[in-house]
């Protein structure tokens, strides 16, 4: 198989970068950031430019590298426009340990307020704050050693995000090592109030009460095999049985009683079939748990399914964003990319006032490269509020 060598940055590619400097003022305080050690006050690359190249890179398919990012800096037309002189690749490698990436998380959150639920019937406004809450790796190389997972040659960084499922975006990420803990990150990314839906990766009895006691309200998936004593079992509704659930009690233990004590107030567990068969040929069945006594059985199994809403964001940042391509090597810049990467999608969705898809991206990409007019922009976007939203996915 030959080596495939990315095409070459060139001027032309970027004709349209005289609309970008409506991306201008997100990063505009951070100009000084960073700037305290240059006593000689020589600098030429500041945060607020280098935050705006990341940005570039995203809403750019044409440049995929760190390089071509530097070569971008050559050119004129996009020196005039950000203030930017020509930079050199070892100045941009830097750039990832000299500046703060906590700062570009701050822009992420400001943006992430912004959000605005898409509510359709009773059901999604029962459900408005529901967050989902996961992890995914970025393939790192075996030099960067901070980023420990399997072994010296296998080593990535994991993003863990808090997706707002019915407002359509990211809420908040953390970046860490692929092996680091999802119960101690999901620790950090809960906030008081908010409904957090995660998958088995997370069990853990002693985090359910801690996040109960937040308090905030839960809902995660346990083992077919799970352990519990029932205190009190709910008929199951004609609704909730059409909408696969089987099974509907509250609990006053959750796991053995040799390990563990009554629960100092009652959790609940839903089952519910999947529809599928597992390895044994038996039905395959959901556990849930959660502390929202109060929501009827059919919308727990519906809060469960919008949890795969996380999984296509991974899909979309990974694989359209470009995001599996780390520039950086340091803990730092690869936070710093992650964060400017989730600042696109949360300014994507902000533009359109919908979640973002392949299509609406590459319109984007297109009026930012000067390939399609800003008349032919707004008509794609009036198309996109004339459709209904696409249902959520099973």
């Amino acid at each position: 198989m030959g080596y495939c060598v990315p095409a070459p940055v060139r001027a032309h590619n970027l004709s349209g970068l005289q609309y970008f400097r409506l991306l201008g003022p997100l990063f505009d305080h951070l100009h000084a950031v960073g700037t305290a050690r240059d006593r000689a006050g020589n600098r030429q690359l500041f945060y607020d430019q280098y935050a705006t190249l990341l940005l570039l890179y995203f809403f750019n398919p044409t440049v995929t590298s760190l390089r071509g990012l530097q070569q971008m800096t050559t050119f004129a037309h996009v020196q005039a426009q950000f203030g930017i002189r020509r930079t050199s690749l070892g100045a941009l490698s830097e750039a990832a340990s000299v500046f703060d990436a906590a700062l570009l998380h701050a822009v992420l959150t400001a943006l992430s307020a912004q959000l605005q639920p898409h509510l359709s019937g009773a059901e999604q406004a029962a459900l408005a704050s529901l967050t989902a809450v996961d992890g995914s790796l970025l393939p790192a190389l075996p030099r960067m050693l901070w980023a420990v997972w399997q072994d010296d040659q296998h080593r990535a960084a994991k993003m863990h995000v808090a997706f707002a499922v019915l407002r359509h975006g990211p809420v908040d990420v953390t970046v860490t090592a692929g092996n680091a803990s999802e119960r101690a990150e999901l620790r950090r990314l809960v906030q008081p109030g908010g409904f957090y839906v995660f998958d088995r990766g997370y069990i853990d009895y002693d985090l359910f009460q801690e996040l109960h006691d937040l308090p905030c309200s839960f809902l995660g998936r346990v083992k077919t095999n799970v352990s519990y004593e029932v205190h009190e079992e709910h008929p199951v509704s004609a609704a909730a049985r059409a909408a696969g659930v089987e099974r509907d009690v509250v609990l006053r233990r959750l796991g053995t009683a040799h390990h563990t004590r009554l629960l100092p107030q009652p959790f609940r567990l839903v089952q519910v079939a999947t529809g599928k068969m597992d390895a044994d040929g038996a039905p395959e069945v959901m556990m849930l748990v959660t502390n929202r006594l109060d929501l009827d059985a059919e919308l727990v199994a519906l809060a469960y399914k919008y949890r795969w809403a996380v999984e296509l964001f991974f899909r979309w940042v990974k694989c359209v964003l470009g995001c599996r391509h780390l520039l950086s090597q340091t803990a730092n810049g690869v936070r710093m990319q992650v964060y400017v990467a989730l600042i696109a999608s949360l300014l994507i969705s902000l533009w359109v006032g919908r979640a973002p898809t392949k299509r609406t991206y590459e319109m984007l990409c297109f009026y930012l490269s000067g390939w399609a007019s800003e008349t032919e922009l707004i008509a794609h976007l009036e198309r996109l509020h004339q459709k209904a939203p696409p249902p959520c996915k099973n």
